[in-house]
């Protein structure tokens, strides 16, 4: 008792001294990070990948990819990010594409089998963007800075107590913490991150209800072979369908009020 006391102490505390924010849902967040410091990691990361990944060259390609693009960051507020958007095509089979702070865009030629029209790759394009947009990067490298501080602590604690097997207990706080709280957490990222990605698909003029037909595609891609929910970063496909056709409603109504109909061709 007395050792849990002192973590959840020692964690309060840093949570009292660090920066606290609300995300775009209303969502309490700890940002410890600037934005600054966020770019050019950002930037960083990116420049490494597009040394290391080979670039798609394909014009056609490219254009359909960017042509989506540029109508979902149309839609990004200028506090997150008031540059011209980078957009990178990797030639991989990765299903699979990101969104970098400081406007960085990487989609993998992987995804454009599954994604089989601009809406559904519109909705996974928005989905990214909507991490950046919800700073789920920082708010990542924050939760990890403050657990690395309370476990430290728990450490300290068992150390100087000098607590036996404080190797397994140690291991058994490392397990609670990725499945209690780092596990949760990264699928409320994700699920957070499709709310705005609905949101913003919706503004650009693209149809919200391919949403539910790209994970639907998404599921059958996997074959079925998702982890179990509790043990994954993110929410299973089913969950995923639910809480899309649970906020549908909103998003249909701005795709409906906007003028904006983008005609991306692969």
């Amino acid at each position: 008792m007395k050792l849990k006391f002192t973590l959840s102490a020692a964690v309060a505390a840093a949570l009292a001294l660090s920066a606290c924010a609300t995300s775009p849902t209303g969502r309490n967040q700890v940002l410890l990070f600037s934005d600054s410091q966020l770019s050019e990691m950002g930037a960083q990361a990116f420049s490494g990948m597009k040394e290391e990944l080979k670039v798609s060259t394909k014009p056609v390609q490219n254009t359909y990819v960017e042509c989506i693009a540029n109508a979902i960051t149309a839609q990004v507020p200028a506090s997150v990010f008031d540059g011209q958007w980078e957009v990178v095509v990797f030639d991989d089979e990765q299903v699979n594409a990101f969104a970098l702070p400081g406007g960085k865009i990487g989609v993998y030629t992987g995804l454009l089998g599954v994604a089989q029209n601009q809406h559904q790759l519109a909705a996974v394009i928005g989905h990214e963007v909507g991490h950046v947009i919800a700073e789920h990067g920082n708010e990542r490298m924050s939760q990890s800075t403050l657990i690395n501080m309370g476990t430290q602590a728990a450490g300290q604690v068992l150390a100087a107590n000098e607590v036996p097997q404080s190797g397994p207990i140690m291991a058994a706080i490392g397990l609670g913490m990725q499945v209690g709280v780092q596990l949760p957490f990264s699928r409320t990222h994700e699920s957070e991150a499709d709310e705005i990605g609905l949101q913003l698909m919706a503004k650009s003029g693209f149809d919200p209800r391919q949403s539910v037909n790209l994970w639907q595609n998404m599921e059958a891609a996997s074959g079925g072979n998702s982890p179990m929910e509790f043990l994954s970063t993110h929410p299973a496909p089913q969950t995923r369908i639910a809480d899309l056709r649970a906020n549908m409603s909103p998003a249909l109504a701005d795709y409906q009020a906007t003028n904006n109909r983008p005609n991306c061709k692969q």
